[in-house]
C-alpha cells in the first residue's frame, strides 16, 4: 500500500502500521469498532441536545418556524397516504382545493416520508417530524464520519471532527428551526463516495448504477442539495484531474461510469422532473424577492442565535430570518479556516475545496452586496445567473450552507496534519498537541450549539380529531380555516395532517404559481395560492385586528370564493383575533355559527350549492 504525500494528508490510503504488521491488527479493529460506536453515540447526544425541548414536551413546536412544521408534518401525511391509499405522489387535491399542489414542486421529502409511513401511522405526523428532524442531524454526521475515516482522511479523531462540523455547524442548526430536509444531508457523503468509486477499473457498470440510486434518493430528498453537491463534485474532481496527471489514466472507467449514472438517473427521474417543471401548479422560479435573500457580507464573521457565542442581537439584520442563518462562522473559525488553507497550501484537494468555499461564499452575496444590513450598490456574480434556468429557483443565501460540509473537511485535514506532524516530532508531541486543541477550542467553543428554543402549540381541535366536519365535505367539498392558511398561518396543514390528509383544505402553505394579472412573468412561485378577495379580507384582520368594511360586494364576492372552493363548512379555532374573524364571517355571510369541538362551525352548504 502507499503512503500518503506528506503535503496532502489523506490524499492516499492509509499505511498499515508496524503494531498491525506484527500481529496486533484485530486489537486495533477491535478499538476501532469501539471508537466508531463512541462517535456516532456523541453525534446521537448531540442531535438530541439540539432538539431535546421538543421530545421533552409533546404539545411543543419549533418556535422560530411554525409554518415550515407544520408544512412537513402536511408532507410526512402525505407520504403515509401514498402508501395506505395508493395516492398520486407527486400531486394532491388534499390542499389548495379545487387546484391542488404540484408537490414535486415543493419539499415533498418522499424518499423519507415513505419508508416512515409506519412512524406516522402509529405515532403521527408530529412524531415523524421530529424524528426526520433528529435523524436528520445524526446521520448526517455518522454518513460524513465514515467517509471521511475510511475514504478521504482514514483517522478516526480528525473524522469525528469534521463530521461533527458538518452536521452541526450554525448553518445547520439554523435549519433545524423547521427544515429537516436540509439537515438530512447524510446521501451527500454517499454520492462523493460512489462518485469517487467511479475511477474504479472493471467496475463501471455497477458503479454507475450505485450512483444512480444515491442521486435518486436525494432528488426525492433535496434538490437544491443535490444541485451543490453536483457543482462542488464537478469541482474538486476537475482539479484533481489537472494537478495530477497520474489520475488521468483512469479517466475511461470513470466516464463511463459517469454516463452510466446520468442516463439512469435521468430516466428515473424524467417523470417526475417533467411534472414539476410542466405539469399541473408548475412555476418558473422564484419571486425576486425570494431571489433577494442573499447573505450579508459581514455574516460570515458573526454569531448566529443559535450558537454559544449568539444571540438574536449578534445576528439582527444578518439574515432574513432564523432558519436562514447559512453564513454565520464567526472570526475565531475564518481566521482558522485561512490559516489552514495557506498550512495547506501543497495539497490540491485542499486548495480546490478553498476555491469552492469561496465561489459559493460570492454567490450567496446575491444581486447586490450587502454589509451589516445596508446595500453598498456593488452588483454581486448572482445578479447575471439568478435568471438561468433552474438557477432561478435557488435561494443565493443558501449557496453559503454549501460552505459548511467544505469547512468541516478542511478541519479534518488540518487535525490530521497535526497529527502526523506530532507523530514525526516526538520530543515536541505534547506542545503540538496543546496548540492544536487550544487553536481549535478557541475557533469551535463559540460556535457549539444550543438547543432549539421551542414554543407551546394549541393542541388540534376535537372537531378535527373526532371527524364532525366529514359530512360537511361529502361530494368533494372542502374545509375552509379562518383565517386562512399561508406561509404566515400555516396552523390548518397541522390539522389536516392529523386526520391523515382525510380532511381537504381551501388553500394552504406551499409554493404554486403566481397567476395575477399583474404577476411577473413567466408565472413564478407565490407562497401559497394567488389572493382572492375573501382571503385577503381575513388576512388583514390576521395581521391588524380590526374588521374591514363590508359591502354589499364584500358579501357577493365572499359567496363567489366560497363556491370557488366548494366549501362545505367554515372553522374558526382558537386565534388572538377570534373575535374579530367570527364577527367578519358571520357579517360576510348572514350565518350565525355554532360552537362545537373547540371550533366556531358556519355550514355554508347552503350557499355554495
Amino acid at each position: 500500500m502507499t503512503t500518503p504525500e506528506p503535503d496532502a494528508p489523506g490524499d492516499g490510503p492509509a499505511t498499515a502500521s508496524p503494531v498491525e504488521e506484527a500481529g496486533g491488527g484485530d486489537r486495533l479493529r477491535r478499538n476501532g469498532k469501539w471508537t466508531d460506536l463512541a462517535a456516532v453515540l456523541s453525534f446521537v447526544v448531540l442531535g438530541l441536545w439540539i432538539t431535546g425541548r421538543l421530545w421533552w414536551d409533546p404539545g411543543s413546536g419549533v418556535r422560530d418556524n411554525r409554518s415550515d412544521q407544520s408544512q412537513f408534518e402536511w408532507m410526512m401525511a402525505h407520504g403515509a397516504r401514498v402508501v395506505t391509499h395508493f395516492a398520486y405522489p407527486f400531486h394532491s387535491d388534499r390542499m389548495n382545493v379545487p387546484d391542488g399542489v404540484n408537490l414535486m414542486a415543493n419539499t415533498s421529502v418522499l424518499s423519507i416520508s415513505l419508508p416512515m409511513t409506519p412512524i406516522t401511522l402509529l405515532f403521527g405526523p408530529r412524531a415523524a417530524f421530529l424524528l426526520f428532524l433528529t435523524l436528520g442531524m445524526i446521520a448526517t454526521a455518522t454518513a460524513w464520519y465514515f467517509l471521511l475515516s475510511r475514504v478521504l482522511i482514514l483517522a478516526r479523531g480528525p473524522a469525528w471532527l469534521g463530521a461533527g462540523f458538518c452536521a452541526f455547524a450554525p448553518a445547520m442548526v439554523s435549519h433545524a428551526n423547521g427544515h429537516p430536509n436540509i439537515v438530512s444531508q447524510f446521501v451527500v457523503p454517499l454520492i462523493i463516495w460512489r462518485t469517487l468509486r467511479l475511477a474504479d477499473a472493471g467496475r463501471w457498470l455497477r458503479n454507475g448504477l450505485l450512483l444512480a440510486l444515491v442521486i435518486v434518493w436525494q432528488a426525492f430528498l433535496n434538490l437544491e442539495i443535490l444541485l451543490m453537491t453536483a457543482i462542488g463534485l464537478g469541482v474538486v474532481v476537475g482539479a484533481l484531474a489537472l494537478a495530477r496527471p497520474a489520475l488521468r489514466s483512469r479517466a475511461r472507467s470513470f466516464l463511463a461510469g459517469l454516463a452510466v449514472a446520468a442516463v439512469v438517473a435521468g430516466l428515473l427521474l424524467a417523470y417526475p422532473l417533467y411534472v414539476q417543471f410542466f405539469g399541473p401548479g408548475a412555476y418558473s422560479g422564484l419571486s425576486s424577492l425570494i431571489r433577494g435573500y442573499s447573505s450579508d457580507l459581514a455574516s460570515f464573521v458573526a454569531y448566529s442565535r443559535e450558537s454559544l457565542a449568539g444571540s438574536p442581537r449578534t445576528a439582527a439584520g444578518l439574515a432574513k430570518n432564523p432558519t436562514e442563518e447559512n453564513s454565520f462562522f464567526g472570526w475565531s473559525l475564518v481566521v482558522l479556516v485561512v490559516a489552514l488553507v495557506w498550512w495547506l497550501r501543497r495539497s490540491a484537494v485542499v486548495l480546490a475545496l478553498a476555491g469552492l468555499g469561496l465561489l459559493f461564499a460570492v454567490l450567496s452575496l446575491g444581486r447586490e452586496i450587502r454589509f451589516a444590513g445596508h446595500g453598498t450598490g456593488v452588483p454581486g456574480p448572482w445578479a447575471a445567473l439568478e435568471n438561468l434556468p433552474i438557477l432561478h429557483s435557488v435561494v443565493p443565501t443558501r449557496w453559503a450552507l454549501a460552505i459548511t460540509p467544505i469547512v468541516g473537511v478542511l478541519l479534518a485535514y488540518g487535525a490530521e496534519r497535526a497529527r502526523e506532524l506530532a507523530r514525526a516530532r516526538p520530543a515536541a508531541r505534547p506542545q503540538i498537541r496543546f496548540a492544536t486543541a487550544t487553536v481549535l477550542t478557541m475557533a469551535l467553543l463559540p460556535i457549539l450549539p444550543t438547543p432549539l428554543p421551542v414554543v407551546q402549540l394549541d393542541p388540534v381541535p376535537t372537531f378535527v380529531t373526532s371527524g364532525a366536519w366529514r359530512p360537511y365535505v361529502a361530494g368533494g367539498r372542502s374545509v375552509v380555516t379562518l383565517p386562512l392558511p399561508d406561509t404566515n398561518y400555516a396552523e390548518p396543514l397541522r390539522w389536516s395532517a392529523a386526520t391523515r390528509l382525510d380532511m381537504p383544505l381551501a388553500r394552504g402553505y406551499f409554493l404554486g404559481p403566481d397567476t395575477r394579472p399583474s404577476a411577473e412573468p413567466p408565472k413564478v412561485a407565490l407562497f401559497t395560492a394567488p389572493p382572492r378577495p375573501t382571503s385577503s379580507f381575513f388576512a388583514t384582520i390576521r395581521r391588524t385586528g380590526a374588521v374591514p368594511p363590508i359591502t354589499p360586494q364584500s358579501r357577493v364576492k365572499a359567496v363567489d370564493d366560497l363556491r370557488y372552493w366548494r366549501a362545505g363548512v367554515v372553522i374558526l379555532g382558537p386565534h388572538e383575533h377570534e373575535m374579530e374573524l367570527r364577527r367578519g364571517m358571520t357579517e360576510l355571510t348572514g350565518i350565525q355559527p355554532t360552537f362545537t369541538g373547540g371550533v366556531w362551525v358556519w355550514d355554508v352548504r347552503k350557499l355554495t350549492d
